[in-house]
């Protein structure tokens, strides 16, 4: 799904001017016609520094100079109005507002080229970050997907979460995992997965093929990556990992799981966790011990749903610190569709925490669409 293109600090600036600029014209204009009725001794032509500051930090610098002469033009007003405009104070006062709004001038330039340049920043994270975790498809084979992600920083958009789908030779392959730490530092071992995940998919006609394939490149990269750094051990880079398969033309699914959250599998109203017995090393760590990648091959018939998720999801405490209970609340709403249920979840999830999430989180929901989606396919091809 493409995003609408950021704004540019020159039109958010100009927008931000129109919107604001009554609230400081007014109090500029108000002030010369104030002193024509206030007593002598009583001046307000140093409260034009307020609206003045406003502008410089809403404004773009043209609205902030227009800004700075028009509380010229007041303060010139106001001391004719009282015939003190040659005096001492006056004057003070003019030179005073002048160094002053240059000095807001100088500062408003800073501030908007600084906005471009992150402006661009922004525009090319967004653009990397696309690429490398790209959007999953609404279709995939035999079954509709919906999914959602949740980065734990600021304005980021992925962090150490992944999830990534592959079609290969009449199969679904499936990736979701959660690389050891969160935020941006952790998008260089993400890359490394995903990049492995999706070169290997294609490659290998078994899941245990691919597993073990993956875990070789995955350790041998990260292993290459952080050579040389004296401050962590061969083993601190690793990634939990979760790779599906769903074949087009079978009632059954096959999962591998390196040490990573179970699904949960929902059949009918009834959900089960799909734990796997012996759970191979999490990616980067397979070289630490011999393991034999054995899928554990499941139903999954028309009409059942899988729920995969992150430690994100599971680990999201509320005020008084309890665990999101994930099971219970798909439970309470295992009817609903794949795109429904990632949004009921995610708002309640945030209901939940009643805040921003502290770690990253990737959720997808599965369905087993049958043979309608395969008769579609079928039609698809005969018509192309």
């Amino acid at each position: 799904m493409s995003r609408p293109p950021l704004p540019t600090p020159r039109a958010t600036s100009q927008w931000q001017g129109y919107r604001w600029m009554p609230l400081w014209a007014a109090p500029i204009a108000a002030i010369p016609v104030a002193d024509w009725f206030l007593p002598p001794n009583i001046h307000l032509a140093h409260l034009l520094v307020i609206p003045l500051a406003l502008a410089a930090a809403f404004a773009d610098i043209r609205r902030t100079a227009a800004t700075a002469l028009l509380a010229l033009v007041a303060l010139i007003a106001a001391g004719a109005e009282r015939h003190t405009l040659t005096t001492e104070n006056v004057l003070v006062q003019m030179l005073s507002l002048v160094l002053f709004s240059t000095l807001l001038l100088i500062a408003t330039r800073l501030r908007e080229q600084h906005q471009r340049r992150l402006a661009v920043v922004r525009q090319v994270s967004e653009a990397a970050q696309s690429v490398l975790l790209r959007p999953l498809p609404r279709r995939a084979g035999s079954v509709s997907l919906a999914s959602t992600y949740v980065a734990a920083e600021t304005e980021a958009r992925i962090g150490g979460d992944l999830y990534a789908l592959v079609r290969a030779s009449g199969t679904t392959r499936l990736i979701i995992g959660d690389a050891r730490g969160k935020g941006l530092g952790a998008i260089g071992d993400i890359e490394t997965v995903l990049g492995a995940f999706r070169f290997n998919a294609h490659g290998h006609s078994t899941l245990s093929g691919l597993a073990s394939a993956l875990e070789s490149d995955v350790c041998w990269d990260l292993g290459q990556s952080h050579r040389g750094d004296p401050d962590e051990w061969p083993g601190e880079h690793f990634v939990t990992a979760a790779v599906l398969e769903i074949p087009d033309d079978q009632s059954c699914a096959r999962l591998i799981s390196f040490g990573h959250l179970p699904p949960l599998l929902l059949h009918g109203r009834h959900v089960t966790p799909l734990e796997v017995s012996v759970p191979a090393p999490p990616l980067g760590l397979g070289a630490l011990t011999e393991t034999e990648y054995a899928p554990l091959t499941f139903r999954f018939t028309p009409g059942d749903r899988l729920v995969l998720y992150t430690d994100g999801v599971t680990e999201a405490r509320d005020r008084m610190g309890s665990f999101y209970p994930l099971v219970e609340r798909v439970t309470a709403w295992a009817d609903q569709r794949p795109d429904a249920l990632v949004r009921r979840i995610g708002a309640d999830l945030r209901a939940h925490t009643g805040g921003p999430l502290g770690d990253d989180m990737a959720l997808i929901v599965l369905q087993h669409e049958g043979a309608l989606v395969r008769a579609r396919i079928s039609e698809n091809r005969w018509a192309s």
